[in-house]
């Protein structure tokens, strides 16, 4: 059964659209700010030949590379200010969230409120900086020897000026998108790293599109092989759609209360657990922590010798961490699992919950307030949570079973689908929030008109 919020949300009329400014004016800065992102992608790191690259990066594509440059937007491809994407601030962020739940000292600073925020926020930007300098410092030395075996020179002029100036860049392209993505928060529609993130992945769409066709035309791959991954592409989105809106509703009542028109009877509602709290994040912190330590040692091998130690372990690093690999597969499965547990318990606090429903008279039929309350919710919250990590963990390993298996020469990764399926869910209903407050305001004030007119 529908809630009353829902039914509400399901009568809005778009007519309503067109006198909601406030609404406009964020979905106009948000569009304007994807397409500032987009102008960014095109944009080479100085003292790179973008033609030489474009034929070595044709060489090497279907890797782990190949993953990054999907969800940077093909700013990997093109060695773009922004090649780095918003990785390294995803990847700072996770290690801040794990500092505050194993340190005190962190998770003191967490309980201040909106000033601990700010200075775990003021951290995450420190560690993004670092995070970027070594990840930007390893492909500007990769670069210098990218295609060195094929005597084709990516850069024009290599150099420890030419380092300095990639990795200077690069700190100034990741920082500019954290910056970019706060600002679609705070003055847009929904999450701006996550609206950044299915841009990339969007404006690659048609590429991916494009490169299975050809290779249809071309005889590499059969044409029931690609009507088998469209079919598996529309199962995927359909069976997103399906768990994203899958909730435990948990029955809370209230008892009854004393007005002037005598007793009420007493109130009940529903504490809404969905089935995958944690949204898109376990994938890509799964991602981001297995693609930077991929990225680094990938552009590394191109430049230790076999016979070395370092080399040694930096190409069987590379072997056993290639995609598709069962470590690979392993891992990034762990990874979603783990995050997934993890990340929950850092949205949804039993102990909070618990107390907030006992100072407010709420308690669930059968079940004492207070630390039995407290017991029954994280009882409940682990079992959906199961759920949800497989779920998870079978959108996003399937595909790449599926790409393994099959010898796509290219990437259509369930973590993409995964992204965009619930990035633009996740924004259709903010759209639908801001259209009910604005339909909420017109009330309020046509009720204070006919107060005023009596």
């Amino acid at each position: 059964m529908a809630s009353r919020a829902d039914q509400l949300a399901s009568n809005l009329s778009l007519a309503k659209f067109s006198q909601a400014t406030d609404l406009k004016k964020r979905l106009w800065f948000t569009l304007g700010a994807l397409i500032v992102f987009r102008f960014l992608s095109f944009v080479p790191l100085p003292g790179v030949d973008p033609t030489a690259l474009s034929q070595l990066y044709s060489q090497t594509s279907g890797g782990i590379l190949d993953i990054f440059n999907t969800f940077s937007g093909g700013s990997l491809s093109r060695m773009s200010l922004i090649a780095l994407g918003v990785m390294p601030y995803i990847t700072a962020s996770i290690v801040v969230q794990l500092a505050a739940s194993l340190s005190p000292k962190l998770a003191a600073i967490k309980k201040e409120g909106e000033s601990g925020r700010k200075k775990l926020n003021q951290y995450t930007r420190y560690g993004t900086v670092g995070l970027t300098a070594v990840q930007g410092y390893f492909i500007a030395v990769g670069l210098e020897s990218f295609g060195a075996q094929s005597g084709v020179q990516a850069v024009v002029d290599p150099g420890m000026l030419f380092r300095v100036a990639a990795v200077v860049s690069l700190i100034g392209g990741t920082m500019f998108l954290m910056w970019l993505g706060e600002q679609i928060t705070s003055r847009g529609i929904g999450n701006g790293v996550s609206l950044i993130i299915m841009a990339g992945i969007v404006a690659q769409l048609p590429v991916t599109l494009s490169n299975l066709f050809k290779s249809g035309r071309e005889g590499s791959i059969s044409g029931l092989l690609i009507m088998l991954i469209i079919v598996l592409a529309l199962g995927l989105v359909l069976l997103i759609c399906y768990m994203e809106r899958a909730q435990r509703r948990v029955l809370i009542q209230y008892p009854k209360r004393q007005t002037r028109q005598g007793i009420m009877q007493a109130d009940r509602s529903h504490l809404p657990l969905k089935v995958n709290t944690a949204g898109v994040i376990p994938p890509i912190f799964a991602s981001s922590l297995l693609l930077l330590p991929l990225t680094i040692s990938q552009f590394a091998g191109q430049t230790v010798a076999g016979e070395s130690r370092l080399g040694d372990f930096v190409l069987t690093l590379n072997q056993y961490l290639s995609h598709g690999s069962p470590v690979y597969m392993g891992l990034y499965g762990l990874g979603i699992v783990f995050f997934c547990f993890f990340y929950t318990a850092v949205v949804f606090n039993p102990e909070e919950t618990a107390d907030n429903l006992k100072r407010n008279g709420g308690f669930i039929p059968g079940i004492r307030p207070g630390k039995n309350t407290e017991n029954y919710l994280d009882y409940v919250l682990t079992r959906i949570t199961v759920i949800g990590a497989a779920y998870l963990a079978f959108i996003c390993l399937v595909p790449e079973f599926a790409i393994a298996r099959a010898g796509i020469p290219f990437y259509l990764g369930g973590t993409s689908l995964l992204i965009v399926v619930n990035v633009t869910v996740d924004t259709v209903t903010q759209i639908q929030s801001h259209l009910l407050a604005h339909q909420y305001g017109d009330l309020i004030k046509k009720a204070k008109l006919k107060g005023r007119m009596r």
